[in-house]
């Protein structure tokens, strides 16, 4: 069977529990940690928020590669998706190698600028210390599962996946609680994952795609300039975004001098993520359609697809969060026994059930439009409300009004929403159609 031929469900379901997995184990690496203090929770919450601002350039690349490929790949040029991967690995392989050495020496200075707590900032400081220092697995790691995806192979990254986090639980338990090397041991088991997971991906991108040499090619600055005005965009959106969420918690640090609020929303983050997970892989699939559709020319195909995916997004998520909301309590007793942070967690759930409405809409229609190729749009759109609601609204509902994280919360649910309905006004336009790559 021509993996093109595949539909929304067949692609949708490794990817889901692809998704599922990854959060789960995100969730239970929280659960061991949250056994050493719940301070060590806050750290690696703001260590990895932080990360995220230096690590959002693999994805100049990574977005625009998965664009490009679906395309040509949807109109018979596998030859054009190898040089497309090719650029990939060679661009984040450089920045990835020079973000690694960037957070191996001088993560303690970045923490203490971008204001953590001090309580949090030796634990935040190892941890990004030996995670960061490994960054170039993590700029090259989406090229990889980008490749086989983009040909329809879902399964075998999610084999990768599932194996190299099962192998991360077994390397935090040995390394919490017979090594008792805490935050540090963490880290290590997230380093080390990684690599294997990213070996495994190469292994199965040269068992499973095979591709002429003499494949049809294309011109390498055709492919550099498709790659760049899909991904710049959609790696700025994402950039300004993480500025935004290290904003967002520079706030939340300001509040209390013993990290509370940042503690609550790293709790809340780990359970929240279940709620929009079938959402991410209800894009992901989806993205990978319209791509090969717009190759093949079927433009009313993506569009019907998209609403659909955007529809059953949303569906999931509220059902999630309205699970959560309500079990949110019991949940957040088999973290902590702090009352103080399970009342806040609780709050800040109830308030997520709007935030992922806005967050689901979002993804799917701003992965449609970047896939294919209205990514400009998303960044003007993000840079207005990120700023006008995220952060400004963390200030005002959070420190000014007083209701701290969830306020903050409030504040992150208006951006989401705004957007969201933007996102879905542009796609319905189908203003995007004059915005693709094969012509």
């Amino acid at each position: 069977m021509d993996n093109r031929q595949k539909g929304l469900r067949q692609l949708f379901f490794p990817i889901f529990i692809e998704v599922l997995f990854f959060m789960l184990v995100g969730s239970i690496d929280t659960l061991m940690l949250s056994t050493v203090g719940d301070d060590k929770v806050g750290a690696v919450g703001a260590a990895n928020t932080y990360l995220g601002v230096f690590t959002i350039s693999f994805s100049v690349i990574s977005t625009g590669v998965m664009a490009v490929m679906t395309q040509y790949i949807g109109a018979g040029k596998n030859g054009v998706a190898r040089q497309a991967r090719n650029i990939g690995v060679i661009f984040n392989g450089i920045i990835g190698g020079v973000f690694s050495i960037l957070l191996l020496f001088w993560s303690s200075p970045i923490l203490k600028v971008l204001g953590t707590a001090d309580s949090l900032l030796p634990y935040a400081t190892t941890y990004m210390r030996i995670v960061g220092g490994t960054s170039i697995l993590t700029a090259l790691t989406p090229i990889v599962t980008s490749y086989l995806r983009a040909f329809g192979f879902t399964k075998e990254p999610l084999i990768t996946n599932v194996t190299a986090n099962v192998l991360n639980i077994i390397l935090n338990s040995i390394f919490l609680f017979v090594c008792d090397w805490g935050v540090a041991g963490v880290a290590i088991a997230t380093a080390i994952s990684r690599g294997v997971g990213l070996l495994m991906g190469i292994i199965m991108c040269i068992r499973k795609i095979k591709i002429p040499k003499d494949a049809e090619t294309i011109s390498n600055v055709t492919v550099c300039k498709n790659i760049l005005r899909v991904g710049v965009p959609s790696a700025l959106e994402s950039a300004l975004y993480n500025v935004a969420m290290a904003i967002v918690m520079k706030f939340l640090n300001e509040m209390s001098d013993d990290g509370i609020y940042v503690t609550a929303k790293s709790y809340a983050s780990q359970i929240t993520m279940f709620s929009y997970c079938a959402g991410v892989a209800l894009a992901n699939a989806n993205a990978i359609i319209v791509g090969w559709r717009i190759g093949e020319k079927r433009y009313d195909e993506c569009q019907k697809a998209t609403f659909k995916a955007a529809k059953l997004g949303v569906i999931t998520a509220v059902a999630g969060a309205g699970v959560f909301a309500l079990t949110g309590k019991y949940i957040m007793r088999i973290f902590t026994d702090d009352p103080r942070v399970i009342e806040l967690v609780v709050m800040v759930l109830v308030v997520d059930i709007v935030l992922e409405i806005g967050r689901i809409c979002n993804i799917v229609f701003g992965g449609a439009l970047k896939t294919a190729g209205d990514a400009t749009y998303t960044v003007v759109i993000a840079v207005i409300f990120m700023y006008l609601f995220a952060v400004l609204g963390t200030y005002v509902f959070g420190i000014s009004l007083k209701w701290y994280v969830v306020g903050s919360w409030i504040g992150l649910a208006m951006d989401e929403c705004m957007r969201a309905v933007l996102m879905g006004i542009r796609w319905k336009s189908r203003k995007w159609e004059k915005k693709v790559m094969v012509k």
